[in-house]
C-alpha cells in the first residue's frame, strides 16, 4: 500500500525506542521522557505541543492541521514501577528487546513517533491524523482524561500490545479497595472477632467463591494486602485491593451491586460501621462492530501487509475506556504481547515494532487517500 511513498527509518526507530526505554518514567514521574521527546520532535521539524496535566506533568501532542481529522493515535509514556531498578534498561538479544515498558507500551509509542516523523517530514506537516502521547495511564488515567477534556476525534488507535491484531472490544474494569478493622490486644488474648486480617480473609474467600461460582468469566486479581504493624499484638486494620476485568457483554453496574451484597453479608454488627468497600475505579467496557468506514480502512492496511485480520477483545484496563467514555471509538492495535507486560522480563520483538511503525504509516497514507480526514 505504501509503494512509492516514504518508508520508516529503522535505525531512527531503534534509537528512539532505546532512548525511551532507558529513561525511567513511572506514573507521576514522566517529566524526563516528555522533555526528551519534545526535543527530539522539534529537532526533527515535527510540530509538537505540550498539554499540561498538572504542575510538572504534560501530555505531548502532534495535532493535525486539518479541521476534519477523524483519527487520533494514542500512546502512554508512563510505566509501572521497575521491579528491579538496576535492570530496567533497553537490551537487544537477537530480535528480542528487553526492558521496562518495551511491551507496555514504549514499543507502540516509538512506532507511532517514527510513523508521524516520517510522514510529517515528507509532507510538510500536513498530517491527516493526530498523535497524543499521554501520561498517567498506569495509575489514574489523568493524561487521557485531560486530553479528551479538550480534544475530540471520532476514532482512535491505541497502541497497547495486541500482537498487531485489532481489538474492537474492551473488557470493563473495577478496582475494589477493601478495609477491615479489629481491636488491638495482646497476641495471647486474640479472638477471631478481634483480628482485622482474619476478617479480611473471610471476606475475600466469600468474594472469590462467589466470582468462581457465579461470575467465572470475570478475571480477578488480589493484590497489595497490608495490615497495621502490630508486633506481638492483634492487628487492628487490614487493606487490600482487588482488580476485576469484566467481559464487555457483562453489566458492570449489576456486578458492582452483587459484590456489595456479598461483602455486606460478611459484616457483623460489631464491624459494619467501620469496615468498608470502595469502588476506586469503574471503567465500562465496550464492543464495537468491526465494519464501516474506519474498520474497513484498517482491514485493507493490515491485509496488504499480510497481517492477520482477526478482531479480538482487549482484556486489560487502558486509556481506551476513557476515550470511549468521551465519545471516541477506540481500536486497540499495537506491537507486543499483553502477557509480557508488567513482568520482570518484559520484552517485545524489534521486527514487530518495525512492522507496527510501517503499519501506522500506511494508515496515515490511507487516511490521506480516503480524503475524509
Amino acid at each position: 500500500m505504501s509503494s512509492g511513498k516514504v518508508k520508516i527509518n529503522n535505525a531512527r526507530l531503534q534509537k528512539i525506542f532505546r532512548d525511551m526505554v532507558d529513561i525511567y518514567s513511572p506514573s507521576g514521574k514522566e517529566g524526563a521522557i516528555v522533555g526528551f521527546l519534545d526535543g527530539f520532535l522539534k529537532g526533527a521539524d515535527v510540530p509538537a505541543v505540550r498539554q499540561q496535566v498538572e504542575d510538572g506533568r504534560d501530555n505531548l501532542l502532534i495535532l493535525s492541521p486539518r479541521e476534519n481529522a477523524q483519527v487520533v493515535f494514542v500512546g502512554h509514556l508512563d510505566t509501572v514501577a521497575a521491579p528491579d531498578y538496576m535492570n530496567y534498561r533497553f537490551e537487544l538479544d537477537d530480535d528480542e528487546v528487553y526492558g521496562l515498558g518495551t511491551a507496555d507500551m514504549k514499543g507502540g509509542c516509538a512506532a507511532m513517533i517514527e510513523a508521524f516523523t516520517a510522514y510529517c517530514r515528507a509532507h510538510d506537516g500536513d498530517l491527516p491524523a493526530s498523535l497524543a502521547l499521554v501520561v498517567g495511564e498506569e495509575e489514574t488515567g489523568d493524561g487521557a482524561q485531560t486530553f479528551v477534556d479538550e480534544y475530540h476525534y471520532p476514532w482512535a488507535i491505541v497502541g497497547e500490545p495486541t500482537s498487531l491484531m485489532p481489538c474492537f472490544s474492551h473488557f470493563g474494569y473495577l478496582e475494589l479497595e477493601l478495609t477491615t478493622y479489629g481491636r488491638r490486644v495482646h497476641a495471647s488474648l486474640a479472638q477471631k472477632e478481634h483480628n482485622a486480617i482474619r476478617s479480611m480473609l473471610t471476606m475475600l474467600l466469600s468474594l472469590t467463591e462467589y466470582l468462581d461460582g457465579s461470575r467465572h468469566e470475570v478475571i480477578y486479581n488480589i493484590r497489595d494486602m497490608q495490615s497495621s504493624q502490630a508486633g506481638f499484638a492483634v492487628p487492628d486494620r487490614c487493606d487490600v485491593y482487588v482488580d476485576l476485568h469484566v467481559p464487555p457483554q457483562f453489566g458492570i453496574g449489576d456486578l458492582s451491586f452483587e459484590i456489595e451484597e456479598v461483602i455486606a453479608g460478611q459484616l457483623d454488627d460489631s464491624t459494619q460501621l467501620h469496615d468498608s468497600l470502595v469502588f476506586s475505579t469503574i471503567h465500562a467496557g465496550y464492543d464495537l462492530p468491526s465494519r464501516g468506514y474506519f474498520p474497513e480502512l484498517l482491514k485493507d492496511v493490515l491485509t496488504a501487509r499480510s497481517l492477520k485480520w482477526e478482531p479480538s477483545s482487549f482484556q486489560s484496563d487502558s486509556d481506551a475506556t476513557i476515550l470511549w467514555g468521551a465519545g471516541i471509538k477506540p481500536v486497540i492495535l499495537g506491537p507486543g504481547q499483553l502477557a509480557k507486560a508488567h513482568t520482570s522480563d518484559e520484552s517485545v520483538r524489534m521486527t514487530e515494532v518495525s512492522q507496527s511503525a510501517q503499519m501506522y504509516l500506511d494508515i496515515l497514507y490511507a487516511l490521506d487517500a480516503d480524503g475524509s480526514s
